[in-house]
């Protein structure tokens, strides 16, 4: 075995960790510090890209506070989305934000068929028009912006290659709001618009222990009902305690303080759709 001199054997551990450090930093910089946003490398055929499937969804927990705040401008989530259509102004969002986290959560996909919007409910389903060219898609909303005042919407890179303006980077489109139905043999719908504000204080895999929870938050739900909510499609079972629909965030807050002080479950506020205020 050839040996080599200890000082040798540092210096070269030193130097290799040192281009390690570089190149780290190098990608770190390139992903954080892009000024313009950019689309993939290479041809990429968005023809071949499914439109999203538009199907009934509960609201997601996050991305659905309303109002909200980004740069000083206030936001105000749409108290009705069923019939909403507008024209305007899309861009699109790439590379840059590629891994990233949606505002509901989810990880941004560029190649995936999604959008940001101002004030629709998340998740909700958008047939897209681009008005110079005629070409449609729809898209499942997940993400909020953009937040230019001259634009209407943000679609994925996937999306706005598939409309044709990828390349040019604005075009004008027509925003139509699509609304699945939930089936409960063929006759229960979903506004998914209608948000209303729940506290949500637990959840079990056993409904005796939501029972014995919703009776033990019950004298401190300021007067709003408390119920347990069996979570759809989920195995094992998931039985959720909540109270709500409530009138307003102080009031929520002021139930979740309380129960915090009774050292009652874990309270939280969240989002649901009125009319599913179950899910």
């Amino acid at each position: 075995m050839i040996g080599y001199p200890r000082f040798l054997v540092r210096l070269v551990g030193i130097s290799l960790g040192f281009v390690m450090m570089l190149v780290l930093a190098s990608c770190t910089t390139s992903r954080y510090s892009m000024e313009q946003d950019v689309g993939p490398s290479g041809d990429f055929d968005a023809s071949q890209v499914p439109d999203a499937i538009p199907v009934w969804e509960p609201l997601s927990p996050k991305g659905n506070q309303t109002p909200y705040t980004v740069r000083g401008e206030r936001y105000h989530l749409m108290s009705r989305a069923q019939d909403y259509a507008e024209e305007g102004i899309a861009s699109w969002y790439g590379l840059k934000f590629h891994g990233e986290l949606t505002s509901n959560g989810e990880i941004y996909n560029m190649y995936a068929m999604s959008a940001a919007h101002k004030t629709l409910p998340l998740p909700s389903y958008l047939r897209v028009t681009n008005l110079e060219n005629q070409l449609s898609i729809i898209v499942r909303v997940n993400d909020r912006g953009p937040f230019h005042e001259d634009r209407v919407i943000d679609l994925s890179y996937a999306a706005a290659n598939k409309l044709g303006y990828a390349k040019k980077g604005t075009a004008k489109v027509k925003l139509e709001v699509i609304s699945p139905v939930q089936s409960e043999n063929e006759t229960v719908s979903l506004e998914p618009d209608r948000l209303g504000l729940f506290v949500q204080v637990g959840a079990f895999s056993k409904e005796s222990s939501a029972e014995s929870l919703k009776k033990q938050s019950k004298p401190l739900s300021d007067g709003y009902e408390s119920f347990v909510a069996l979570a759809p499609n989920r195995e094992p079972s998931l039985y959720r305690v909540r109270i709500g629909p409530i009138a307003d965030r102080v009031s929520a807050g002021k139930i979740v303080k309380s129960l915090e002080r009774a050292g009652i479950g874990n309270p939280m506020v969240i989002t649901r759709a009125l009319s599913a205020k179950n899910l």
